[in-house]
């Protein structure tokens, strides 16, 4: 059965008031027009929902009947148009980033903090699942964008938006300070102490592809799990360190500095991934929009 339904919102209003005149100026409906279509519901229903008195109308018991799924129906449009304005304007909802631990550390944060001035009420949930976890999240929906370092092999079904270039870079501490004044060759850092992130990390898978590029085997004498380990590591002078320029900007030529090693590693991009099959939700639309502003 096809019923409009503003008939459905009329009778649920002169329900309410047991008024026609009241459901009228409620409305802003004349009071023949709500009568015609009362009748017309009924007709459609094939029975009375309202018994006629001198006061009013009330409801028939199979209207009483009726009245109580038409008002959860009513209540849950109701409630339904409220939520949705809630969203739009970004009074409430969720954001659920799929991210490494470095990443966040180091280029999220401070775009955070702004999303979470502006938008108090959006709550954020980190989820940092390896690569391929993420991305099957983000395909199923069960995240709304991943923030990732490019790869070079991106799927038909992920839209990847680039947010900024960064170059990898190999340091050392005070007491190596005399090899930032040479010119190292790539297969030559075996010589010295090294502080490489362990292979499961995409920091390491980047390195290890472009040494196989140049056919070069780098052997690290110290692995870690952690960005912010090899970071530290390399300030109290363990080996060298292979860290991203950007992100230890103010320890360069301070506590950290910078060799010259050759053939140089290009620079590499950090990105958003979403799904070509999900469209996101306005807090992520503007999480998104915050972060590629120029």
């Amino acid at each position: 059965m096809n019923i409009d339904f503003e008939l459905y919102r009329i009778f649920y209003t002169v329900a309410n008031y047991n008024n026609i005149t009241k459901a009228s100026e409620e409305l802003h409906i004349s009071q023949p027009a709500i009568s015609k279509s009362i009748k017309k519901l009924e007709s459609l229903l094939g029975g009375e929902l309202f018994t006629r008195t001198k006061r009013g109308v009330i409801l028939t018991e199979e209207g009483k009947e009726f009245y109580n799924y038409i008002r959860q129906a009513i209540e849950y449009i109701n409630n339904a148009e409220s939520k949705f304005t809630e969203l739009v304007n970004l009074e409430t909802g969720i954001i659920k980033i799929g991210i490494s631990v470095t990443l966040t550390q180091n280029f999220l944060l401070p775009y955070l903090e702004t999303f979470h001035r502006l938008y108090p009420n959006i709550d954020i949930q980190i989820i940092t699942n390896a690569g391929n976890e993420l991305i099957n999240k983000l395909r199923n929906g069960l995240i709304d964008l991943i923030i990732l370092n490019i790869p070079n092999n991106i799927d038909k079904d992920i839209k990847i938006i680039e947010c900024k270039k960064v170059s990898d870079i190999f340091v050392v501490g005070s007491n190596y300070k005399d090899l930032a004044n040479k010119k190292i060759k790539l297969d030559e850092l075996n010589n010295y102490p090294l502080i490489l992130q362990t292979k499961n990390s995409n920091t390491r898978s980047i390195l290890d592809n472009f040494c196989e590029k140049n056919n070069v085997v780098l052997k690290p004498n110290i692995e870690l799990a952690s960005y912010t380990l090899v970071k530290e590591f390399t300030k109290i002078n363990m080996g060298i360190g292979y860290l991203v320029k950007e992100f230890i900007k103010d320890d360069l030529n301070k506590s950290l500095y910078e060799l010259n090693v050759y053939p140089k590693i290009p620079p590499r991009s950090i990105g958003i991934a979403v799904s070509k099959n999900h469209i996101p939700n306005f807090s992520t639309r503007k999480l998104i929009e915050i972060i590629t502003k120029k």
